[in-house]
Formats: C-alpha cells, structure tokens, sequence
C-alpha cells in the first residue's frame, strides 16, 4: 500500500529531482505541493512547482501557494549563484504549464485539510524552510498528533553548516520556523548535511540521465549544468550532492540509514542577520536554550551512499 505524501518545497533544482523522484515511486502517493520562499521568491517556486507538476504529467496533484518570508525576519532573498534567477538553472525546460493553484487556500491549510482527511497516514516531506509547517501547527495544534511522520530534509548534527559555519540553508531560512517543527509532537527525521554531503552524484551519472528519455533527461541535460558548475567549483566535488532526493530516498529505503534520538533546538538568537555569524567573544542573547519537555528527533546519521546513489538512478532512467 502507497504512503499518503505531501511535498513543502522551494523548487530549486535538487527540489525538482527529488519530485521527480517521488512521482516515480508507486510506494508513494503524492496527495498534493506545498510552496515556500527559498532557493527563490514564492512567486518563482510557486511557477515552477506548477510547470514541474505539468512536466511529470501530474496536474492532477493539488499545488498551494505557501509563506513569501520567515515568521520573524525578511527573506534574505534567492540564491540565483546555486540554482539560477529562474530556480531551474537558468533554463528554458519549464516554459509550459496548465496548473494552477488551489484557489482560496494556503498552504498551512492544505496542509491541515490533507492531515485530517488522511488521520495517521500522511507524511509531510519539507524541502525548504519550516515555516508553513510551523504556520500549519499555529492554525491547528491538533496537526501534530494527525501527521504520521515529518521528514525534514535540512539541519546539521555533527558537521559544518552550508550556509554560515554553523547553519544549513534550510534551517537558516527560518530558525524560529524549525524550532516549533524540530519541537512539536509528531515523530520528526532530520535528513541533514550529515548524510546528504555524502550522497554525490557524479558527473558520469548525471550524463547518464541527460542521454535518457523523457521528463527527467529534459530536467537533468537543461538545469542541472549550472547547479553542477556551482558545486564542482565551490565544494571542488565532481558532480552535485543530491540533497532533497536524499530526503526522499530516505522513505523509500530507510534501510540505507542510520539514525539517532535527540532532542534538537535551533538556535534562533544567538547571531544578527547584520554580520556574517557570532565571534567567540559575543555574550549577546547567550542563555542556553531549554530542553526540558522536547521530544526527540531522529537524526540521520550515517548512509549507505552507494545504494542511495544506484537506487535513484534505477528509479530515475
């Protein structure tokens, strides 16, 4: 029997692959696409989650439009450098679409609409940052004892950020987001820089797909070259890190992963968007976080690198 999916997403080219990837896998039943600010403004992840959904011939999912910024601060803005001023490369592969959004609801509330349809089935898979999911929990507290599972690709337990020293991208789009989602009820996998900096799909396989047939050739051979060049020359890696398809391969093979409990909190003052991140020395807003009462996450740990590589592959030729 399928599992019951919604998709939060800021598409994004690793996001694109990772729908991809899910709208391929009959052990999954894509019920519907959730939008946030991210990889680019709401406006662009919002077109491109429609045109993604029309690529993959899968109109038929519900698309709702989701958070423009983060619960507290001003969207730091897109990162055309990673994923191009259009999310998809900087690329014409998502010129046509016939979706449309659903009209009169968020996401928060498509999201909350979809977990008391489905009690106890549905899994939300968040791509981006938290913050429809922390807005979700805010319009029906009731939400976190619905969900089956959360699975939150972002955070970083025991390696360097991506996006400051300390921070993964994510979880630094929203902080105050991520601590509600990292502390609320439901059971919470943490799919992190810790196993998705170890998924890398090299340039040999990305070859590979573009010389295929279909949708995922036309993504692959169009958007992923610029994404490609950002991660060869910054990370000096041959090809990119699948980080979102990582996400999804972790419900599709959980037995690839290791995982530990702990209670995570995000810290959410302990830096100013003014400057880069804390000296050593700045006492500004250092009271530890508490931790009492915080249920724990499970945190990906390890990785089975090379099956996680050659099943998407499999899945996605």
């Amino acid at each position: 029997m399928s599992r019951p999916l919604l998709i939060d997403t800021d598409p994004g080219v690793d996001d694109a692959l990772a729908l991809a990837l899910a709208v391929r896998s009959p052990e999954l039943e894509l019920v519907g696409v959730t939008t946030v600010f991210g990889n680019a403004t709401i406006e662009t992840t919002t077109r491109n989650a429609l045109a993604l959904m029309h690529l993959f011939d899968r109109v038929d999912v519900p698309v709702a439009t989701g958070a423009a910024a983060p619960l507290q601060h001003p969207y730091a803005g897109p990162v055309p450098q990673v994923h191009g001023h259009d999310g998809m490369g900087d690329s014409d592969v998502l010129t046509t679409s016939n979706g449309n959004v659903v009209a009169g609801i968020t996401a928060a509330e498509l999201m909350v609409h979809s977990a008391r349809q489905r009690p106890g089935e549905l899994t939300i898979l968040a791509l981006g940052p938290l913050t429809n999911l922390a807005l979700a929990l805010e319009l029906d507290p009731s939400i976190a004892t619905l969900i089956r599972e959360v699975v939150v690709m972002g955070g970083n337990a025991l390696c360097p950020g991506n996006a400051t020293p300390a921070a993964e991208a994510n979880m630094l789009g929203d902080p105050e987001a991520a601590d509600q989602v990292l502390g609320a009820a439901w059971p919470v996998t943490m799919v992190g820089l810790d196993v998705t900096h170890a998924v890398n799909l090299k340039g040999t396989d990305i070859d590979r797909l573009a010389a295929s047939v279909g949708a995922v050739s036309a993504l692959v051979s169009q958007a992923i070259p610029h994404y490609r060049a950002f991660f060869e020359q910054t990370n000096k890696i041959d090809g990119i890190y699948l980080h979102d398809p990582t996400a999804v391969a972790f419900l599709l093979w959980p037995e690839f992963f290791e995982t530990t409990g702990w209670p995570i909190r995000v810290e959410t003052k302990g830096f100013s968007r003014g400057k880069t991140w804390p000296s050593l020395g700045d006492t500004d807003d250092a009271t530890p976080l508490p931790w009492v009462g915080r249920p724990r996450v499970s945190v990906c740990t390890g990785v089975n690198k090379s099956s996680v590589v050659r099943a998407v592959l499999d899945r996605l030729l």
